[in-house]
């Protein structure tokens, strides 16, 4: 390093310009992209716009940003972009599939019979989910590493999938943590709290959902009771909830899910094994 300096001091002296390095255009990725999982990036400087697969991607004033993938995720994906000086970003990716829990069932699949008066409690419910989900607010959780919200055995995973006859059922969107109810759970990283159900929804019980930024959220299902408010800030850590069996539950446990825009994300990626205890 010194020996560099030293060099360019001399050629300053003989009157010599030394040519600054070229500012880098490339997308700097932390983590490997695969199905449920999400990718930290860096964009370069001067980044005045971002697309992933098409879709647009907020990028922060440091360049940092998220783009996530989908459970059913396909094999290649792409990330485009140009500079101020009208250069242009491409980056290939390949996502690496995953391995799902796959269970055969030698009977058929029943059918769901929705009935006008079960849509009519279940259509407004819907509408508040997808209206939290589309809120942008300042969370900046995203660029945290997860934690646990509650810490227990896994009894569910995310992915799982039962096959009737051939015809596959609906996998599972989140992650279930076994656990007595009225245990406390606590905020996974910080957030602002887009929706905390008054009254259980049919389906989710005692919901609380928590947008961590970047569209990355949290959604806590079949909770016993809510300890945070609609616009409220949390941060990592913090309680938020307590385990139950509200809604379509067969026994107390927590329902962690997540999604990155419309992207099914696996919580497990993100906080990494359950902890010991």
């Amino acid at each position: 390093m010194k020996r560099r300096i030293a060099a360019a001091a001399a050629l300053a002296m003989a009157g010599m310009t030394v040519a600054a390095a070229p500012p880098t255009t490339e997308l700097a990725l932390t983590g490997a992209p695969v199905q449920g999982g999400v990718l930290l990036g860096t964009a370069p400087k001067g980044t005045v716009e971002l697309r992933f697969n098409g879709q647009l991607v907020p990028v922060d004033a440091d360049g940092r940003f998220l783009i996530g993938f989908d459970r059913d995720a396909a094999p290649q994906a792409r990330l485009t972009g140009r500079l101020a000086d009208g250069a242009l970003l491409d980056r290939a990716l390949t996502v690496a599939p995953r391995a799902w829990r796959i269970e055969q069932v030698n009977t058929p699949l029943r059918p769901t019979k929705s009935t006008e008066a079960f849509l009519a409690l279940r259509r407004p419910e819907l509408e508040r989910i997808a209206a939290a989900r589309n809120m942008v607010t300042d969370a900046q959780g995203w660029r945290q590493r997860f934690i646990w919200p509650r810490i227990g055995r896994i009894s569910g995973l995310f992915g799982a999938q039962r096959i009737y006859q051939g015809q596959p059922g609906a996998y599972h969107g989140g992650v279930d943590v076994a656990g007595a109810p009225g245990e406390p759970v606590v905020a996974p990283a910080d957030g602002v709290v887009i929706l905390a159900a008054d009254r259980p929804f049919t389906l989710e019980g005692n919901l609380l959902m928590i947008d961590h930024g970047h569209g990355l959220n949290s959604a806590f299902l079949h909770l016993s009771r809510i300890d945070v408010t609609k616009g409220q800030h949390v941060v990592q850590g913090q309680r938020i909830g307590a385990i139950g069996a509200t809604g379509r539950a067969t026994g107390p446990h927590l329902h962690w899910g997540m999604k990155w825009n419309d992207a099914r994300i696996d919580p497990l990626l993100l906080a990494g094994p359950m902890p010991a205890g």
